[in-house]
Parts: C-alpha cells; sequence; structure tokens
C-alpha cells in the first residue's frame, strides 16, 4: 500500500491539472433486480457489469478511480483490488456519495462522475467527455429522447448554456415536455467540484443530496456548464432489472460480433456466438453456431471451432479444429484436433500435431507433440510425452483419497484400451501397457507392462445360466 501512495504521490506532482478522476457510484442493491447481489456483480457476457466501465476508464488513462459502495461492499471489493473505495451508508442520493470521497477532496485536474450500471459506456465518448471539460467547470452527458420519461430534464437557457437539471419527479408540466435528458454521467473540474458539495440541499422529493443540482450551483456562480448529446444513446443504457440486463447483454454481444466480422472472421451465426471484449481472434477463423469465447482466450489462424464449444481462458494455436468440446485453462498447438465432447482444463497443455477425440477429459496435463487419445480416456495430472498413443478407456488414478499424484508417460509409449495407472507411476519411453492392465509399478523403457487375471472357462455355463 505505501508503494502505491508513494507512486500516486509521483503521478500528482507529474501530471498536476491534467490529472483525470474518477467517482463511480456503487452502492446500492439493485431492488428491482430481484437479487440478493449487488447490482453492478451482475454478468453481462464473461465479467461483472462494472468491470466494463472501470475498463473503459483505464483505457482513457483515469488516474485514480473511487468506487462508491454501500450494499456488499466487500464482495466488490475483493473482485476489484486495483481501484479506491468509499463507503456509502447510509445511501443518501448520488450528492451525498460524491460527499464520501474525501480522498479526492485536493486531487487536480477533472473528476468524472459515472453510474456503476451503465457498462456499455465506450472509452471514446469518456475521452470526449473529458476534452469538452477543458475550459469548463462541469460537462454532462445528455441525450434526446421523443419521450423523457423518468429521466432528469436538461434546462437551458436562450444561449443553449446548461443551467439546471430537474429529476422527473420535481418536474412541472412544462418541464416535462423537454426531450433532453440527463445520461446521468458528469465530468466536473475537481476543485468547484468538492468545493460547492456542501452547498447541496434535500429540499426535493427524496430528500436525497442530489449530485445534479451542482448545475445549478456552478451555473449561479456565472461558471460554464456545458451539455455533450451524445451520439449513441444505447451506450448509457441503465440496468435496473433482468430485462435490461439482457438487453446490455445482446448490445454488446452484437457489438464485439460485428467487430470480428469486420476483421474477416467468419461468425456463421452472430445472434447464437457469444465472443468475450478480451478475446483476440486471428485469420481465416470460421465460428460455428452456439460458441462461446470468453476471457482472455487467444484464438490463431486458420482455426474452426465448430457447435456446441465453450473455450474460456485458452490459448488455440494456428490449424486447429474445435469440435463440440469444453475448454477453460489450457493450451491447444497448431495441427491439434479435439473433439467432439472433449473437456480440457486446469493448467491442460496440449502439443501439436494431436488428437484429443470423443469423451476425453484431461486435467492438469501436459501432452507432447503428434501424441493420441482417442476416446473415453481420463488424463489428471499427468505428464505425456511425443508420439504416445493411449486406447479406449485408460484412466490415470491420481487421487488416493487424500493427495493428488503425477503420472509420467514418456516418449513413444501404447497403452492399450481400458488400462488403469495408479499414480505415482512412470511408463517408460516405447514401453506397452497390455489392455485391461491396472499398473501400480514403473515400467522400464521399452519393456511391457501386464497385469491383469488368467482367464479361466467354465465349460457349458452359459447355456447353464440361460435356461435357469
Amino acid at each position: 500500500m505505501n508503494g502505491y501512495k508513494i507512486l500516486l504521490e509521483y503521478v500528482i506532482r507529474e501530471i498536476g491539472d491534467e490529472m483525470r478522476n474518477a467517482i463511480i457510484l456503487a452502492a446500492g442493491k439493485g431492488t428491482r433486480m430481484k437479487s440478493s447481489q449487488s447490482k453492478v456483480m451482475h454478468t453481462i457476457i464473461d465479467r461483472p457489469m462494472l468491470a466494463y466501465i472501470i475498463d473503459a476508464l483505464k483505457a482513457v488513462d483515469v488516474q485514480r478511480i473511487v468506487v462508491v459502495v454501500g450494499y456488499q461492499a466487500e464482495s466488490i471489493q475483493s473482485v476489484f483490488t486495483d481501484v479506491e473505495y468509499a463507503l456509502q451508508q447510509p445511501q443518501l442520493g448520488t450528492g451525498h456519495a460524491v460527499m464520501q470521497c474525501t480522498q479526492l477532496k485536493d486531487a487536480p485536474g477533472d473528476t468524472l462522475v459515472i453510474n456503476g450500471d451503465g457498462p456499455c459506456i465506450q472509452p471514446e465518448t469518456l475521452e470526449a467527455l473529458f476534452q469538452a471539460n477543458q475550459s469548463a467547470s462541469l460537462t454532462l452527458l445528455t441525450a434526446k429522447l421523443e419521450d423523457g420519461k423518468s429521466y432528469g430534464r436538461i434546462v437551458r437557457d436562450e444561449n443553449g448554456n446548461v443551467t439546471a437539471i430537474v429529476e422527473a419527479k420535481d418536474c412541472t408540466p412544462e418541464q416535462r415536455e423537454i426531450n433532453e435528458i440527463n445520461a446521468g454521467m458528469y465530468c466536473f473540474n475537481n476543485k468547484d467540484l468538492f468545493d460547492n458539495l456542501d452547498k447541496l440541499q434535500t429540499n426535493n422529493a427524496q430528500n436525497e443530496y442530489y449530485l445534479t443540482d451542482m448545475v445549478s450551483i456552478l451555473a449561479g456562480q456565472g461558471k460554464r456548464v456545458n451539455g455533450m448529446v451524445i451520439e449513441n444513446r444505447d451506450e448509457v443504457m441503465g440496468i435496473n432489472d433482468c430485462l435490461e440486463l439482457h438487453t446490455a447483454y445482446e448490445w454488446m454481444k452484437k457489438k464485439i460480433n460485428t467487430h470480428w466480422m469486420k476483421e474477416g472472421v467468419q461468425i456463421v451465426d452472430p445472434n447464437r456466438t457469444v465472443i468475450g471484449k478480451d478475446v483476440t481472434i486471428g485469420h481465416d477463423v470460421i465460428i460455428h453456431p452456439n460458441v462461446e469465447l470468453l476471457s482472455k482466450t487467444r484464438i490463431g489462424n486458420h482455426v474452426e471451432i465448430l457447435p456446441g464449444s465453450y473455450i474460456k481462458d485458452s490459448v488455440i494455436e494456428d490449424d486447429v479444429r474445435i469440435e463440440s468440446s469444453e475448454i477453460t485453462d489450457a493450451h491447444v498447438g497448431s495441427g491439434t484436433t479435439v473433439g467432439p465432447m472433449a473437456h480440457l482444463r486446469n493448467h491442460t497443455n496440449v502439443g501439436c500435431n494431436c488428437r484429443i477425440g470423443n469423451f476425453v477429459e484431461f486435467k492438469n496435463t501436459n501432452f507432447g507433440d503428434g501424441s493420441k487419445c482417442a476416446h473415453l480416456t481420463y488424463i489428471g495430472d499427468c505428464d505425456v510425452g511425443k508420439n504416445v498413443n493411449i486406447g479406449c478407456g485408460v484412466v490415470t488414478v491420481n487421487y488416493d483419497g487424500k493427495e493428488k499424484h503425477r503420472t509420467v508417460i514418456k516418449d513413444g509409449a501404447f497403452i492399450g484400451s481400458n488400462v488403469n495407472l495408479i499414480a505415482p507411476v512412470t511408463i517408460g519411453a516405447n514401453a506397452l501397457l497390455a489392455a485391461g492392465s491396472t499398473i501400480t509399478d514403473d515400467v522400464e523403457d521399452g519393456d511391457m507392462g501386464i497385469a491383469r487375471s488368467h482367464q479361466s472357462i467354465k465349460h457349458g455355463f452359459g447355456d447353464l445360466y440361460k435356461n435357469k
């Protein structure tokens, strides 16, 4: 923490008036979500909605981000560890929330105040807002709607300057006819903001401290207040219930998929394809319907991903074919085929030109170049060499009830069908394990391991059993 403070002091000294700060309002429960979870922690595609806002702020070089928390504060703080926090208890309005951010009181530069339930905002819009406020005390984001509904209305003077925001509950009949509404995002000169917070009053329908009253306070002091109309209103959509959460999910999905199709990725059915914001994709890639690519997944060139595949936090190299499989926290080398119905997970590394067949599961396993595991097999906590052939029904028995143990299979080994490998055990290079064996001891290079009972024949017992 001391190191963070030293770095922060350095940034303040070097940047000065150009410093950018942000306050994210995230203290509310979100009652209309009808959930015990904090509203800002609800997931869109592969991350909480709050993560999109933090990422957008970082993309425009905001140096200090303060998240105002209240309901389930610890659940938010445990996930987002690289921002600052302020606690709002009780919750007495947006102005009251900003009052809690005392660590920014003497910060230079501008401070952007943004709601934590607006994940669709784009960095370009935030940058425009900061730029528009260079010669103003406050610049607020506005949108124009045919029906202002429950949004606060923007009041301008005859010269077009913003003089006030009137909350919908406090509007006169004439003000309700205004179609320019408050989009809930404000960029303040930080000194003007904190010098005037104590002027906020609770004489309104909600008996709360409205941050929107800062418009009339600053305008009344002769300070310049800008209103910047956003071009794409969808960016400022708020999320108050699960229906609106779905709307934001669809918007985000479409935006990401459109980007990749423009980059040359062939998405067969964009409506049934989900790609996370941090995913990267190479060229000549075909993605079939009902595919999800999430988190920090990287897809190489000339990859084909067939329907029903789920890939998260994984690297898929060039010329790979994935068929109806789940891959999480894994690396798949070039020229490899996976599936159908394979499952690669937990630090698994598959080499180049491998074959991973149907109903095969790898866990915490290294699988060498050119090796094959065609079907119905579990390989866990295992180091497999190059050009190994693993037959059907093989199991590495890696757990003794208390601890996990590793299996080592060296280059060129052949593991027959229905072999159990009781770890810890090592199978040597070019060794052969007979089908149906349960291997408990090491097998040296070039040797054959066989461990099964001798077959016995009971003559006539089959007929006797059937005719019984």
